[in-house]
Protein backbone atom coordinates (compact mmCIF):
# COMPACT_ATOMS: atom_id res chain seq x y z
CA UNK A 1 0.00 0.00 0.00
CA UNK A 2 2.98 2.56 0.58
CA UNK A 3 4.01 1.83 -2.68
CA UNK A 4 1.02 2.83 -4.20
CA UNK A 5 0.37 5.93 -1.68
CA UNK A 6 4.31 6.75 -3.23
CA UNK A 7 2.84 6.20 -6.63
CA UNK A 8 -0.19 8.57 -6.06
CA UNK A 9 2.07 11.68 -4.52
CA UNK A 10 4.82 11.10 -7.39
CA UNK A 11 1.69 11.88 -10.00
CA UNK A 12 0.09 14.77 -8.02
CA UNK A 13 -2.99 12.44 -7.53
CA UNK A 14 -4.62 12.74 -4.03
CA UNK A 15 -5.87 9.43 -2.52
CA UNK A 16 -9.32 9.56 -1.61
CA UNK A 17 -10.22 10.05 2.05
CA UNK A 18 -12.90 7.72 2.91
CA UNK A 19 -12.41 4.40 3.49
CA UNK A 20 -12.70 1.28 1.20
CA UNK A 21 -16.66 0.71 0.02
CA UNK A 22 -17.44 4.49 0.60
CA UNK A 23 -18.57 6.24 -2.60
CA UNK A 24 -19.60 9.57 -1.17
CA UNK A 25 -16.03 11.10 -2.87
CA UNK A 26 -16.86 10.19 -6.32
CA UNK A 27 -20.52 9.89 -6.77
CA UNK A 28 -21.09 12.57 -8.92
CA UNK A 29 -18.29 10.93 -11.81
CA UNK A 30 -20.04 7.46 -10.65
CA UNK A 31 -23.54 8.95 -11.84
CA UNK A 32 -22.25 10.36 -15.22
CA UNK A 33 -20.27 7.07 -16.33
CA UNK A 34 -24.21 5.79 -15.60
CA UNK A 35 -25.79 8.15 -17.50
CA UNK A 36 -22.78 8.24 -20.08
CA UNK A 37 -23.16 4.03 -20.84
CA UNK A 38 -26.97 3.76 -20.78
CA UNK A 39 -27.51 7.14 -23.74
CA UNK A 40 -24.00 6.43 -25.41
CA UNK A 41 -22.73 3.18 -24.76
CA UNK A 42 -25.41 -0.10 -24.57
CA UNK A 43 -26.64 -1.37 -27.50
CA UNK A 44 -23.90 -0.03 -29.70
CA UNK A 45 -21.04 -1.45 -31.36
CA UNK A 46 -17.97 1.01 -31.90
CA UNK A 47 -15.11 -0.46 -34.26
CA UNK A 48 -12.12 1.38 -33.20
CA UNK A 49 -10.48 2.99 -30.17
CA UNK A 50 -10.24 6.42 -31.70
CA UNK A 51 -14.61 6.26 -32.81
CA UNK A 52 -15.19 5.37 -29.04
CA UNK A 53 -13.42 8.04 -27.75
CA UNK A 54 -14.53 10.50 -30.30
CA UNK A 55 -18.06 9.47 -29.19
CA UNK A 56 -17.07 9.91 -25.61
CA UNK A 57 -15.97 13.43 -26.25
CA UNK A 58 -18.89 14.26 -28.26
CA UNK A 59 -21.28 13.32 -25.36
CA UNK A 60 -19.07 15.25 -22.85
CA UNK A 61 -19.73 17.93 -24.34
CA UNK A 62 -22.85 18.18 -25.39
CA UNK A 63 -23.47 16.59 -21.35
CA UNK A 64 -21.85 19.74 -20.39
CA UNK A 65 -23.13 22.20 -23.10
CA UNK A 66 -26.59 21.30 -24.05
CA UNK A 67 -27.77 18.28 -21.95
CA UNK A 68 -30.43 20.36 -19.45
CA UNK A 69 -31.21 19.22 -16.12
CA UNK A 70 -33.76 19.77 -12.95
CA UNK A 71 -30.92 20.25 -10.56
CA UNK A 72 -29.44 23.07 -12.11
CA UNK A 73 -32.67 24.98 -12.69
CA UNK A 74 -33.12 23.61 -16.14
CA UNK A 75 -29.78 24.83 -17.07
CA UNK A 76 -26.82 22.63 -19.02
CA UNK A 77 -23.67 22.81 -16.42
CA UNK A 78 -21.74 24.94 -18.31
CA UNK A 79 -24.90 27.68 -18.44
CA UNK A 80 -25.25 27.10 -14.61
CA UNK A 81 -22.22 27.53 -13.55
CA UNK A 82 -21.60 30.89 -15.67
CA UNK A 83 -24.89 32.08 -13.99
CA UNK A 84 -24.21 31.12 -10.53
CA UNK A 85 -20.10 32.63 -10.92
CA UNK A 86 -21.66 35.95 -12.53
CA UNK A 87 -23.47 36.57 -9.07
CA UNK A 88 -20.39 36.95 -8.01
CA UNK A 89 -18.28 39.25 -10.26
Amino acid sequence: MKKYSKILKNNKISQSIFRKGTCLDNSHIENFFGVIKQEMYYGKTYRSFEELKLAIEEYIYYYNNKYIKEKLNWRSPVNYRIEYESKFI
